[in-house]
């Protein structure tokens, strides 16, 4: 470390005090404790022991080891940021759908939810060509079908997203995140169901906090009674996009594995990015698959174009 420059030697005034070292003007009685260079009051850092200067601050944080989290982020001192944010985006949806004219009580989307916002931006099925707009992957997540669609997948980000966002740091975070949904979104796609919602995000976020919990050696079965009873649920239910939420949990137990199992050392980063490849490359493959569908229907016969367009789950 390069040790800062001596003090300048400075005068003292009439008054017997020196002049700040960086603002000439400002008498101070108040060195730096590393440099010793006068210091007014705008300038001071405080410090275990009196006040420093900013460029000392500077210099010493230059030699402070970074600290990281669990599986090798960045600590930020604010876990569960991002979480909320997500929260917030999702909840801007669903008001800009209830601004042109959603209906706020629907929960499977079969209540004439369906709006123009739906029309642009929710996930579509295979058998559904618009010009290859992939970007419906990515919006999908954030539009929900109504409040009580919205409420469950938000309250599960809320319980679940800033634990998983304090193991990983914010980068891994989203890498889990928006991987776990782009996978549900493009499994959805090619199985021809479509639809919308972060249920697909939630369920990777599912799947990491096993994993995780596989890996650290801690009791996982609360964690797998959660992923068996949604993943039933899902099932169950009329109108939800099941395949959505297959995808999301297959994604995310990826994508976790990769972080979870990547050895120490210099690598780790670049081996922790291997789950994240590959499920980029099953999401290419999954819509490459879904693309042909769609043609198939555009250029089948009349009996075949048909079938293409019969039932369709929007709930995801």
């Amino acid at each position: 470390m390069s040790e800062p420059e001596p003090p300048p030697a400075a005068e003292p005034s009439a008054g017997g005090l020196l002049a700040c070292y960086r603002h000439p003007g400002r008498e101070t009685g108040v060195r730096c404790t590393r440099c010793e260079r006068p210091i007014c009051p705008d300038c001071m850092v405080a410090a275990s022991v009196g006040f420093q200067c900013p460029e000392c601050v500077r210099e010493g944080r230059k030699t402070l080891r970074q600290a990281r989290t669990v599986y090798g982020g960045r600590t930020t001192g604010s876990a569960g940021q991002l979480s909320m944010l997500i929260i917030g985006l999702n909840v801007a949806g669903l008001l800009a759908k209830l601004a042109v004219g959603s209906n706020p009580v629907a929960f499977t989307g079969s209540s004439g939810t369906s709006t123009t916002l739906d029309d642009r931006f929710a996930g579509l099925p295979a058998k559904f060509d618009f010009n290859h707009e992939y970007y419906r992957f990515v919006t999908s997540m954030f539009l929900h079908t109504g409040v009580i669609h919205l409420a469950l997948n938000c309250y599960a980000i809320y319980l679940l997203g800033p634990t998983i966002e304090g193991m990983l740091g914010r980068w891994r975070y989203l890498l889990l995140y928006f991987g776990s949904g782009i996978g549900g979104s493009a499994l959805s796609y090619v199985c021809n169901q479509g639809g919308e919602g972060a249920s697909g995000a939630v369920f990777g976020v599912f799947a990491a906090l096993y994993i995780f919990g596989r890996q650290q050696r801690r009791d996982t079965s609360m964690v797998a009674g959660l992923i068996v009873a949604n993943l039933v649920f899902s099932f169950l239910v009329p109108g939800i996009g099941y395949w959505a939420h297959i995808g999301g949990l297959l994604a995310g137990a990826a994508i976790a594995a990769g972080i979870a199992y990547a050895p120490q050392g210099r690598y780790r980063s670049v081996v922790q990015l291997s789950g994240a490849v590959l499920v980029a490359l099953v999401v290419v493959a999954l819509t490459v698959a879904g693309t042909r569908e769609a043609n198939r229907c555009a250029n089948g016969t009349l009996e075949q174009i048909t079938s293409c367009f019969q039932g369709a789950s929007i709930t995801g």
